[in-house]
């Protein structure tokens, strides 16, 4: 992993949010590449106005940079948030949460479609995310795979959910639940987050 430009064990840990009180933003943390305008975030991020993760470098995404970012997002907005991770965004909540003392801040997670990047074929831009983060997330979570995914396979993904403690449920032969995939403004999906926001 690369050097963290945030110090993460100085950042203050605030005090547990009330979702009742205080409804939830939604973050959308897109994978390597981004997500484009076929892509189920970007739709929700039209129609919903979720907020989207910006990343400086989203051709040659280095780790500790991605979540820096997020740790940023997340101290700028009081609101707590469900995180909705596509593809690398999966790795990001996992390598976040193992290092941030701002979990409390975060009410749930979906995890959609994370891939092997220890599999032989990832592409070298992907290599300075090995090893995977396994760590149990200290929030709700919900790990949605597919059976056909090129990016990893069923095993390994189930694998992946159980030791990030996720409620992992497989949605049969979607590729890699992309903008290829689909599945539009994805209502199942959003129904899902709905649940984590609750």
């Amino acid at each position: 992993m690369t050097d963290l430009p945030i110090d993460f064990s100085e950042t203050e840990t605030p005090d547990a949010f009330d979702p009742l009180v205080e409804p939830p933003r939604i973050l959308l943390l897109p994978g390597w590449q981004n997500s484009g305008p076929a892509h189920w975030q970007s739709r929700w991020e039209a129609v919903h106005g979720d907020q989207r993760v910006l990343q400086d470098d989203w051709e040659w995404p280095r780790r500790g940079d991605w979540m820096a970012r997020l740790e940023e997002v997340l101290l700028a907005d009081e609101r707590p948030a469900v995180l909705v991770a596509h593809s690398l965004g999966c790795h990001l909540v996992a390598a976040w949460a193992a290092h941030t003392r701002q979990a409390r801040r975060v009410v749930g997670a979906l995890l959609v479609a994370p891939p092997d990047t220890e599999a032989e074929a990832t592409p070298p831009q992907l290599h300075n995310w090995r090893p995977m983060v396994r760590k149990a997330l200290p929030f709700p979570a919900i790990a949605l795979i597919s059976s056909d995914d090129p990016y990893c396979s069923v095993p390994r993904a189930e694998a992946l959910a159980a030791d990030w403690g996720a409620a992992c449920l497989d949605l049969g032969p979607l590729g890699h639940l992309n903008g290829e995939s689909g599945l539009g403004d994805w209502a199942e999906g959003r129904a899902l987050v709905q649940s984590l926001a609750r």
